[in-house]
């Protein structure tokens, strides 16, 4: 099968971040994978259907009265690509069964409370595949690079943030966490095409190129995050971005592996088949 020939590695052991340097990481790379942008377009599009396949079977468990979830966590730096694995990649299975939310600057209501306060607001139901458009990593990335809170703050919640999701996982969500990292150059290109292009004005925000100034202070802060709350039941996959074609494929294969470790089965009837057949002929 083409997975086979292409994959060289399964995915999740050729984007785990344990001990990995974000100064030194390859975005450019294509890890595990063997073929071309063409080899890896074609794949995505067979996978995708076995995706929604085992996304159907979540939800239709959850609708039964499993528990269990799946939350996958985008986490990265303007233009690595975020919105393109929700449009390409979630886009592919039923949206009543995707629970998705984005975290931008807090609101006014939301500094009132805790950090964790909004996040567990947009949580992913039973049966549900949540995704996170950014999370509760800004709280110790963008808070931390742009000094909005004391260090003691931010310094406390790496590990409020691992008790945070220990405890989600034993409620039943499986935690898929993907740090995407997108090179300066490939940034500066598609920051120019969006500048470029009508159609694209809407995405382009001025403080994108403000925030390049603190390239090296993100790269530390990431860093700290892959190495403080990379943990055994929830690591960090580190994605590059570089390519687009790439970083989807390997967050579909990410969520197909996830989803294929709930084992999921079909929901039996919780009715007499033959007499609702029945039934439905006298009908």
């Amino acid at each position: 099968m083409a997975k086979a020939t292409t994959w060289s590695v399964p995915v999740t052991k050729a984007l785990r971040a344990d001990g990995a340097k974000v100064r030194k990481f390859d975005t450019s790379a294509t890890p595990g994978f063997k073929g071309n942008k063409r080899a890896g377009e074609a794949l995505l599009a067979e996978r995708a259907q076995v995706l929604s396949d085992l996304q159907e079977r979540l939800y239709a468990n959850g609708r039964s009265g499993d528990q269990r979830s799946v939350l996958l966590v985008l986490q990265g730096m303007d233009t690595a690509g975020k919105g393109g694995i929700v449009r390409h990649v979630i886009g592919s299975v039923d949206p009543q069964g995707v629970d998705h939310a984005s975290f931008g600057v807090p609101t006014d209501t939301e500094k009132k409370h805790h950090y964790l306060w909004r996040i567990r607001k947009e949580l992913p139901r039973a049966g549900q595949i949540g995704v996170f458009d950014r999370s509760h990593y800004e709280d110790v990335l963008v808070v931390r690079v742009h000094e909005l809170v004391e260090p003691p703050v931010w310094e406390k919640r790496y590990d409020e943030i691992n008790k945070f999701e220990r405890k989600l996982v034993d409620e039943g969500t499986t935690l898929i966490k993907v740090a995407m990292f997108v090179s300066l150059d490939e940034q500066k290109k598609r920051l120019m095409q969006r500048l470029e292009r009508t159609d694209k004005y809407w995405k382009f925000n001025p403080a994108d190129i403000d925030e390049r100034a603190y390239w090296p202070a993100y790269q530390e802060a990431y860093q700290a995050v892959l190495d403080r709350t990379g943990t055994e039941y929830a690591p960090w996959h580190m994605l590059p971005c570089d390519h687009k074609w790439y970083s989807r494929l390997a967050v579909t294969e990410l969520l197909i592996d996830a989803l294929t470790g709930l084992k999921l089965e079909w929901p039996s009837a919780k009715f007499d088949i033959e007499e609702q057949k029945r039934r439905l002929l006298e009908s």
